[in-house]
């Protein structure tokens, strides 16, 4: 008898172990962000003007697939067919770039790293660091998202500079002024309009009753999976989670591009956004983009 129950015990033991083990989940987000009435000018081409401002607005708006288990997850931007003619030209795509957008975002919760692989300005890139350990303070909020109860917490943590969705419109008065020059024929800087803040206030909401530590982005290191995320502009809800997917997805991290830390990546993307900034300065015509306050 005794040997019976001894061998039972050890079965179940066997059979949650292994259960843990396979355990994989897979999460829709719907991902949107609040921007200032952009009013886009191309001299001569009215019809193109329409398209970069339909094209723009669609880059804060993205659907992404959160692929997990217990302890890594894949973060991907769900794939869309586009025509040609509105994918904008080089400016757009670039600040494409900027929206959270493009490449495979890996976290390892367990080793506590993350690997991303990017695209910029014609060059592959491999972000590999270590992921931001946030100082959540709990909340007593509770509400429920797609049938799961969701409890609160909070964080502060630093803007990125290489994210456009952190972007600001200056004030008025804040606006840099192009002292001694005529308004005619004058181009305004986007980049002049527009300041990135120090750091920025965070809001999630995680369900305990899907015990991983993950969620979408970076964004790790509640007692739950998080299911909604909001900075005040952007907003990242989830709208469908399926438990143990007939289809295991392979979470594994990218192989390909240049490694560099997250820190090479900035600099570099913001070495580009100079260079790109000083080649458009003072030029007439072509595109100009107005921030309405």
């Amino acid at each position: 008898m005794k040997k019976t129950i001894v061998l039972l015990f050890f079965g179940l033991i066997y059979t949650n172990s292994h259960a843990q083990k396979d355990f994989q989940g897979m999460a829709v987000y719907e991902s949107k962000t609040k921007t200032p009435d952009l009013k886009i000018r191309m001299e001569g081409n009215p019809d193109a003007q329409k398209i970069v401002e339909e094209r723009m607005k669609k880059m804060f708006e993205k659907t992404f697939v959160l692929n997990f288990d217990k302890s890594a997850s894949i973060y991907k931007e769900e794939e869309k067919l586009e025509s040609p003619q509105s994918q904008g030209g080089m400016g757009i795509r670039m600040m494409g770039s900027f929206t959270g957008g493009g490449g495979t975002f890996y976290k390892n919760v367990k080793d506590k790293t993350y690997v991303v692989d990017k695209e910029f300005m014609g060059k592959e890139f491999l972000v590999k660091d270590s992921l931001a350990t946030l100082n959540w303070k709990m909340e007593a909020e509770t509400r429920v998202i797609g049938g799961y109860t969701c409890y609160k917490a909070t964080a502060v943590k630093a803007a990125s500079k290489t994210d456009f969705r952190n972007f600001r419109p200056r004030k008025e008065g804040e606006v840099k002024k192009e002292a001694d020059q005529p308004s005619e024929g004058k181009k305004t800087n986007f980049m002049d309009a527009v300041e990135m803040p120090k750091e920025i206030t965070i809001a999630a909401w995680y369900t305990p009753e899907i015990p991983v530590n993950q969620g979408p982005e970076g964004y790790w290191g509640l007692p739950g999976l998080i299911l909604e995320i909001n900075d005040g502009k952007t907003t990242i809800l989830c709208s469908k989670v399926v438990l143990n997917p007939k289809d295991k997805a392979e979470i594994k991290p990218s192989t390909k591009g240049k490694v560099v830390s997250q820190k090479e990546y900035d600099e570099t993307v913001i070495k580009k956004m100079e260079e790109f900034r000083e080649m458009n300065q003072g030029r007439g015509g072509g595109m100009e983009i107005r921030i309405n306050r």
